[in-house]
């Protein structure tokens, strides 16, 4: 049986400043195409997901990779995962300073080593081993971070609203040819963040997970709380039960809005190219390609009033609830 590929990416959930909003959309319109392409040759959906997360990791617009926030110490600590719906491997990384794309050393840990999850200076040292260049790590932060890092060091009380704390995670999910799904998650986690803090992105089952016989997802937001729901374990297990990849998100923020406070977003994917984008942030920037390779990309969802549950679109033409 043929399949109609399919890829979904985020590039974060967080009240967007306008001077940023084309940005975030284009820079997820262009990951969304690189995931396409991949997927149009004829490679599998893993393939697709690192596609499309590294286009959002040499970005700089996005936390993640190149652009990411800083931590207190005025560094950059990178999260990410990888996980393939067809076998269920995994890989992941945390805190590591010195790769320029931590979703492909994740890559590397899933397919090259024994071990799901490296940290640190262990999983650069993996890299290297892997033969993945490491780099200075100046060389991923930019001006924009900098700054902003300046202004919170001085006491001009920046983000003291969670909701308006940059949150650009990226990650991307996809539906390859073969009917096969794979998820990838990655960040620069919370501006500010403790030197060593890991939320949810790199946690199988919390910033990503894929399963070919329930779906893919990957999430954004508030770590710690997607975290304590193990947002994107759950939504997956509840489009196996029978909800749609637009129900389960929309019922998975609720729940998480209702048992820890917490905000975010969510994409999720099913093996019968239907899915889901939904947030209970002001934006978050998205953008899909169907297999007609119809091209959809924004940073609010349609018809998403500020601040609510958004995510609810037509279900036909290359609405938000695929065919």
């Amino acid at each position: 049986m043929t399949f109609h590929p399919l890829i979904v990416v985020h590039g974060g959930a967080w009240k967007i400043p306008e001077e940023e909003h084309t940005p975030h959309g284009e820079g997820c319109r262009r990951a969304a195409l690189a995931g396409w392409e991949v997927l149009r040759a004829g490679r599998s959906a893993v393939d697709a997901v690192e596609a499309a997360v590294r286009a959002l990791e040499d970005d700089p617009t996005f936390d993640a990779g190149r652009g990411s926030c800083l931590n207190a110490a005025g560094e950059v600590e990178l999260d990410a995962i990888i996980m393939d719906g067809r076998t269920l491997s995994l890989g992941a990384v945390a805190a590591v300073r010195r790769v320029r794309n931590p979703v492909t050393l994740a890559r590397r840990v899933m397919e090259k080593g024994p071990h799901n999850f490296l940290v640190g200076s262990g999983a650069e040292e993996f890299a290297r081993y892997h033969g993945m260049p490491l780099i200075s790590p100046e060389e991923l932060i930019v001006a924009r971070e900098r700054a902003r890092w300046e202004a919170w060091r001085a006491g001009n009380g920046l983000y003291t609203e969670n909701l308006f704390a940059p949150s650009g995670t990226v990650g991307a999910v996809a539906l390859d040819r073969e009917g096969h799904l794979a998820a990838a998650t990655s960040t620069g986690g919370k501006p500010n963040k403790w030197p060593g803090r890991v939320g949810d992105s790199p946690l199988v089952g919390c910033g990503a997970y894929a399963d070919d016989r329930s779906a893919a997802a990957s999430a954004t937001g508030d770590g710690e709380a997607l975290m304590r729901i193990l947002a994107t374990g759950t939504v997956c297990a509840q489009v196996a039960r029978g909800h749609s990849p637009q129900e389960a998100a929309e019922e998975m923020l609720r729940l998480l809005a209702e048992r820890t406070g917490g905000y975010g977003g969510l994409i999720v994917l099913d093996p019968r190219g239907r899915f889901g984008i939904a947030h209970t942030t002001p934006h978050m920037a998205w953008a899909y390609v169907l297999g007609d390779g119809t091209l959809r990309a924004g940073i609010r969802v349609p018809n998403c009033p500020e601040g609510i549950l958004c995510g609810r679109g037509a279900t036909t033409g290359g609405g938000l609830v695929s065919r």
